[in-house]
């Protein structure tokens, strides 16, 4: 699994409704790659102060802009490596 593969499931790996293929995958993925496993991380934490503060919808315009600067960003990275 790469890093925009993994993006593209992240929220279903953190739900735990990846099928155990995938989930292997992601998990070998993440145990390798420290900047996947800093996203992962903190989209973690962000759902927990979400739970602990009140959930707080983001537009999903915003959402989708958000979702495609963290994939660029992993393109980016991956061109320069």
């Amino acid at each position: 699994m790469d890093c925009q593969t993994l993006i593209r499931y992240l929220s279903d790996y953190i739900d735990r409704e990846l099928d155990e293929t995938l989930a292997a995958e992601a998990r070998d993925h993440l145990a390798t790659c420290p900047n996947c496993s800093v996203v992962l991380d903190s989209t973690q934490k962000m759902i927990l102060m979400s739970k602990f503060t009140g959930q707080v919808a983001i537009p999903k315009t915003r959402r989708e802009k958000l979702w495609s600067e963290i994939e660029a960003a992993f393109r980016e990275r991956k061109a320069e490596d």
